[in-house]
């Protein structure tokens, strides 16, 4: 009820404002499930996209989303619970097997679950290597997977900042993927990621980076250290 009520609130405010320009969205399955790859610019994604989805899009948020402090960490708590999105803990070894098995769980149930498969924002609004989880997911349930593209989120509500601005976004939606394969196989969880993420790459039109967006944030962060150091 929740997710339906701030859905119908938020809706017309994203068409009067923001005038979304949406492409492919006819290739997402209205039931059964199905899972929604994402490149990932803006805390904004994951309220933009499922506001024009027809049915309901359950994010695996990361859990810092639901525990950061402040007015500001208190109003992503509710606005992700409003929308039903699932936390989960991407730290890596068991954490990250949970994260997977829930989103297994929710595909059993006939759910659409929503991923970036880079697993944390662009710092550049470069396309970065995806994390594996994904295709394990749509190996074990037989989901497809639709590749989506999100333009100009970035620039309506860049890293840190609260409110939006007022700018249209754009989001287009790819053709239907279908994985089979020994998702125990690493080699297979790679090979298929990387189809996911040339896929994205090909709507999206971004530069891609054999790297994961973590270690490009860190390597920023080094450079900057640096540079405060220099001066």
């Amino acid at each position: 009820m929740a997710y339906a009520l701030l859905k119908s609130f938020l809706t017309p405010l994203l068409m009067l404002f923001f005038r979304p320009k949406v492409t492919g969205l006819r290739l997402v399955p209205t039931t059964g499930p199905v899972i929604i790859a994402s490149n990932h610019l803006s805390f904004s994604d994951s309220i933009f996209m499922p506001l024009v989805v027809p049915r309901k899009v359950t994010f695996l948020a990361k859990s810092e989303y639901f525990t950061s402090p402040g007015i500001k960490g208190l109003v992503k708590k509710l606005t992700f619970k409003a929308l039903g999105q699932v936390p989960v803990d991407r730290a890596g070894g068991r954490r990250s097997e949970q994260a997977i098995l829930t989103g297994l769980e929710l595909l059993k149930d006939g759910n659409c679950i929503g991923i970036y498969p880079e697993g944390t924002r662009s710092p550049d609004g470069k396309l970065y290597k995806g994390r594996t989880g994904i295709a394990r997911m749509a190996i074990d349930s037989g989901a497809p997977i639709i590749p989506v593209a999100m333009f100009n989120t970035a620039e309506i509500q860049p890293t840190g900042k609260v409110v939006p601005k007022v700018q249209r976004v754009e989001m287009v939606f790819g053709e239907p993927l279908y994985f089979t394969g020994d998702s125990s196989d690493l080699k297979v969880l790679r090979e298929i990621t990387d189809q996911i993420m040339q896929a994205i790459a090909a709507i999206s039109h971004q530069e891609y980076v054999d790297i994961y967006a973590s270690e490009a944030k860190a390597a920023l962060v080094r450079e900057r250290n640096y540079l405060k150091d220099e001066e």
